[in-house]
């Protein structure tokens, strides 16, 4: 027996928030950005790359000066300023529909709000909104007001899988009530634990051709064992136990 078949997903997902917290180091929960631009930065960022999701907001902004010209924006205009993303034309009238919302039920471009919302509420009302999914949402709520919830993407769904933390055929969105539930409800916890895993699936474990060698989850990794057997003592020995700033750049 090894612990990647003899441990369970509540303590392998533990052990993942230990080790990459030590392996990554500790994260400060603050606001990255503001609110507005989190939830639409975000929306832009589907299936497309930071650089590019940055290029697209700039040019939206600089284009047509503040929320009310972007609102007010013909759309070929608006696709056009936001072209580095996957799919311009169809985020452009998402983008006019959710400032479109926003205004009318709010007064103003203003998601501060959402602070005092509880939780629940705050994710039905994101989520209600076009091309606003749960993983969005939540990054909203963590990121800026810090409430107990856990941004599930692409990279940290993989991680999870392949460690064994869910099964290999939960979703995304189930994935996203499976991990929390398998953690505490501390903001601070849920934000390195995203960040951690988002950040080890875009550096270590990767889509295809993972680096196993480097990885400081082998100890219990289904993906590990089933590929090449049990970790050894000298596998593990000779496993990096932190981020080494020459191997890339960490996105905040």
């Amino acid at each position: 027996m090894t612990a990647a078949t003899t441990l369970t997903p509540d303590q392998k997902t533990w052990q993942n928030h230990l080790i990459l917290h030590d392996f990554y180091g500790p994260l400060p929960l603050a606001p990255r950005r503001t609110p507005m631009r989190e939830l639409i930065s975000t929306l832009l960022s589907h299936r497309t790359t930071h650089v590019a999701e940055e290029l697209a907001y700039s040019r939206m902004l600089e284009e047509f000066g503040d929320w009310e010209g972007v609102l007010a924006a013909a759309l070929p205009a608006l696709a056009h300023a936001i072209r580095t993303t996957r799919w311009p034309d169809t985020q452009a009238p998402r983008i006019q529909e959710i400032l479109r919302r926003i205004k009318a039920e709010r007064g103003e471009f203003n998601l501060d709000f959402l602070a005092d919302w509880p939780v629940e509420k705050g994710l039905q009302w994101l989520t209600d909104m076009p091309g606003i999914g749960l993983k969005t949402a939540s990054l909203v709520l963590l990121f800026n007001f810090q409430k107990p919830v856990l941004p599930v993407d692409t990279h940290v769904h993989r991680v999870a899988q392949r460690v064994g933390m869910i099964g290999p055929k939960v979703s995304v969105e189930k994935a996203h009530q499976l991990l929390l539930a398998q953690l505490p409800k501390d903001a601070v916890v849920l934000l390195n634990f995203h960040k951690h895993n988002y950040w080890h699936g875009q550096h270590i474990c990767f889509f295809t051709k993972p680096d196993c060698v480097r990885c400081p989850l082998k100890g219990f990794c289904n993906y590990y064992e089933e590929h090449y057997g049990p970790a050894t003592a000298e596998a593990l020995a000779a496993t990096p136990k932190h981020w080494d700033t020459a191997w890339g750049e960490l996105q905040h």
